[in-house]
């Protein structure tokens, strides 16, 4: 409180300068031009001789100095509060702070290329035949929402398996999967992402980023790439799985076939209830 105390009082007493000083040099430019001379009122146009123009100090009276005090102390406040709770609103929690792999470890595989951060990204370097990172924290196992940005390096196949909980099982989304195109959930009811419903194919570009979204529910497995809604699958009768190649992911991991990625902005948040 005493840290919010003292920003708000620097920044009030900087916003409060500012406006006193836009007052005094309107009033100054306004109350201290003189009437022109004689001489000055017959001046030939050719001449253009300014009109002379005389500093006097300005007194401020105590109304309007409170006047501009209370403004800008009232549009500081203003946008403390909203910051504050737009903050509270959006509820993410970072997983990874963009400097190190923090809760975040290599995956034992067998066979897996380098993990590294660089430039507040994480590098997965192509492997023989996964290369990826497992989450050793908690997490949830339904009511909540993963987010993240990926990009394909160099590769022809997925640079974005995303292992997670549901409930007392685990799902993956796969993107460009299969040749580079493939996206779906692996597995339902025992068939993966090529096999079952989620089936789609579109086009990703190298070094680009993606923004994948993940929810689950207690009903529900969802799934958006760039907002655009990939998965809607209700879970009631059916059973979930991940495929044996990736169970070195779980609880929470992400992992690239044969591919080098990059990954940015891992980020949870859990649901109250579930969104509309």
């Amino acid at each position: 409180m005493f840290f919010i105390g003292v920003l708000l009082q620097t920044i009030m007493s900087t916003r409060t300068a500012a406006i006193m000083r836009m007052t005094l040099s309107s009033r100054q430019t306004l109350s201290s031009r003189q009437p022109l001379s004689p001489q000055q009122t017959h001046t030939p146009q050719h001449e253009h001789a300014p009109a002379a123009v005389v500093s006097r100090p300005v007194r401020v009276g105590r109304r309007m100095f409170l006047a501009v005090v209370a403004a800008a102390g009232a549009g500081v406040v203003t946008a403390v509060r909203t910051s504050g709770a737009a903050g509270q609103a959006d509820g993410w929690e970072p997983l990874f702070d963009g400097r190190t792999l923090g809760r975040w470890k290599p995956t034992s595989f067998g066979g897996e290329g380098a993990v590294r951060v660089r430039g507040g990204e994480i590098v997965l370097e192509t492997g023989d035949d996964l290369t990826g990172i497992t989450w050793t924290g908690d997490v949830p196992t339904s009511d909540y929402e993963l987010a993240l940005a990926a990009k394909r390096l160099l590769g022809s196949d997925f640079f974005c398996g995303l292992t997670f909980p549901v409930q007392s099982s685990h799902c993956s989304l796969i993107v460009g999967g299969w040749g580079g195109g493939l996206v779906g959930l692996s597995s339902l009811d025992g068939r993966d992402a090529s096999e079952n419903e989620t089936q789609r194919i579109r086009s990703f570009e190298d070094n680009r980023w993606y923004a994948v979204r993940v929810r689950v529910t207690a009903e529900r497995i969802q799934a958006w790439i760039d907002d655009e809604a990939v998965a809607d699958v209700a879970l009631a009768g059916r059973k979930i799985g991940i495929r044996g190649e990736v169970a070195a992911s779980k609880p929470l991991g992400v992992a690239a076939w044969r591919t080098s990625a990059a990954l940015k902005d891992i980020r949870l948040r859990k649901l109250s209830s579930t969104p509309a």
